[in-house]
């Protein structure tokens, strides 16, 4: 009997595709043909070169420039949640969320003046191979593990599953068909193209995301006058001026200030943008520190679109569809796309949300080939030749995805497991950030303290989390961030996680008598920026501080 049954399951899914196709117009669909194929051919043009080669197929050669490391960054980092979320956002908040976004310029900052010398410098593969040689191999292991794993179900998985919810809310899509197109296109090129394949195809898909979005902000200001806003005056006035400060926030309504935020994020964001290798994996394919340093600033300078092109969409959505949105606020992207974007260019704007999910994709799975085989195989097998290593890496990524196909359809209800997921990463980000942070500021920091802080730090971070949501105290459940409790919020939380692994850090390193051996050359005089980097980085903070100035 179960051969009929996944024959019929089979025939379901092949008539809804059929529908589907039926109600896309045929220049949409054309081009979101086009784009898949587009992607495909353009990853395994340019990644048929050098892919032979360990340092060419995981490190594009050491060949990567600052223009696409940027772009790279910037579209790794952009999923269809973030499209969604932003939108979401904005509609229910304003552009305060959008903080988030232009944080992340400060911290890409960071990366640039702080990481990139060391990790360049240490010439290294992985993330947490530069942890063995700053401290020792138990430092690896640990960051190792909680990478691959953080690669497969959070950052792949959640992301096949996201942009098919997304798919299906606008087009009725069935899930599982979104999930193996998308697997299949991005994983051809990632799996045989490495490396160069990714940030490529990540540079054209920044440009498509850019535009995708732009798309839809401009065609709803040009709305605008349709529901009697003329003006930037009238706006405010129509969905309220405190939708456009970026420091307006309500402790008592959201649950944290801005001052939480803030901080919070700062912990989160020097573990994304300067320790997560799924990101700085293009930084240590960079052609030059120099190159690496343009590459990180550029990003900083990407991030400042989102705010305007996927916050601000969902304001203009709140006067333009709130009665059509009312409780749904989710459906606030799919809402604008459809009442807004004619035919042609809803097909554009669905190549932008693929481009968003094939590039987070192609990020994790690229980044988890890597740890598999630098981070594991290389310490069972160090003898290893270029050719095993890249095979190895090939079957890796094909594993992973597949893993992660079948992972992703039981996510279940979305917004819980990213509400979950984002609490995971303020349980481990804390000790890491200490870690990596006071591992490069400064010499006197020990192996010890460097394995217990991020086994001590995370185990600490692991059992609040568990008490704040399975063992009420007092009768008062989330008692962690509960008002009637501690109140103590996740973000706040975060911040207060780090200073805790930092203070592990530090006693044990004070109190540590085992001699660490750090290379006589980790830390070299740090070389002076060019006077480029130096411009480039003045004008996006003066940027930055005339955007908080002007929406105060």
């Amino acid at each position: 009997m179960a051969k009929p049954t996944i024959l019929f399951g089979i025939w379901q899914r092949v008539k809804k595709l059929m529908m589907l196709m039926e109600t896309i117009a045929l220049i949409d669909l054309s081009i979101i043909v086009l784009y898949i194929i587009l992607m495909v051919v353009v990853g395994l043009w340019f990644g048929r070169r050098n892919n032979d080669t360990t340092s060419g197929y995981f490190l594009a050669g050491k060949s990567l420039t600052w223009g696409v490391i940027g772009a790279s960054l910037f579209a790794s980092n952009i999923s269809t949640v973030h499209l969604v979320g932003l939108a979401e956002s904005g509609f229910i908040d304003g552009i305060v969320w959008g903080n988030f976004e232009w944080f992340s310029a400060f911290e890409l900052i960071i990366l640039a003046y702080v990481f990139v010398p060391f990790f360049l410098r240490s010439q290294v593969a992985t993330l947490p191979e530069f942890l063995e040689k700053r401290y020792d191999s138990r430092s690896r292991v640990i960051l190792a593990v909680f990478s691959i794993l953080a690669a497969l179900f959070m950052h792949i998985g959640v992301s096949f599953y996201a942009g098919a919810v997304v798919f299906e809310k606008i087009f009725g899509m069935d899930i599982m068909v979104s999930i193996l197109i998308i697997a299949a296109a991005t994983g051809i090129y990632t799996i045989i193209g490495g490396l160069t394949s990714v940030v490529v195809t990540e540079t054209v898909q920044t440009v498509i995301l850019i535009l995708g979005s732009l798309m839809i902000t401009v065609l709803a200001i040009w709305k605008l006058p349709e529901v009697g806003i003329e003006s930037y005056e009238a706006l405010k006035e129509a969905v309220d001026p405190d939708r456009f400060k970026a420091v307006s926030f309500s402790s008592e309504q959201k649950g944290f200030t801005f001052m939480d935020m803030m901080l919070g994020h700062f912990v989160l964001g020097i573990w994304y943008w300067c320790t997560d290798q799924t990101i700085v994996q293009r930084i240590l394919g960079a052609k030059s520190e120099r190159e690496a340093k343009l590459g990180a600033i550029f990003a900083g300078f990407l991030k400042i679109l989102p705010v305007f092109i996927m916050v601000v969409p969902g304001i203009l959505a709140f006067a333009l569809f709130r009665d059509q949105i009312g409780d749904e606020t989710k459906s606030v992207l799919p809402i604008m796309i459809i009442n807004l974007l004619p035919v042609g260019l809803k097909g554009l704007m669905i190549a932008a949300l693929l481009a968003a999910v094939m590039s987070s994709v192609a990020a994790a799975l690229n980044s988890c080939s890597t740890l598999v085989v630098f981070d594991v195989f290389q310490k069972l097998a160090p003898g290893l030749s270029d050719r095993q290593r890249v095979r190895i890496g090939k079957l890796t990524g094909l594993v992973v995805l597949v893993l992660a196909v079948l992972w992703s359809p039981f996510l279940g209800d979305l917004g819980g497991i990213f509400e979950l997921i984002n609490q995971m990463f303020s349980i481990f980000a804390p000790s890491i950030v200490a870690v990596f942070l006071w591992g490069v500021l400064s010499p006197r920091g020990t192996a010890n303290a460097a394995f217990w802080t991020l086994l001590g730090g995370s185990l600490f971070a692991v059992t609040v989390f568990i008490i704040e949501k399975y063992i009420p105290i007092h009768g008062i459940s989330n008692y962690v961030s509960s008002a009637e409790g501690l109140g103590i919020n996740w973000l706040w939380q975060t911040f207060v996680f780090f200073l805790i692994s930092s203070g592990l850090y530090w006693c044990i390193s004070i109190l540590d008598q085992t001699v660490q051996t750090i290379p006589s050359n980790f830390y070299l005089k740090t070389k002076s920026p060019s006077k480029q980097v130096n411009l480039l980085t003045l004008l996006l903070i003066v940027i930055m501080l005339v955007i908080y100035y002007l929406f105060y």
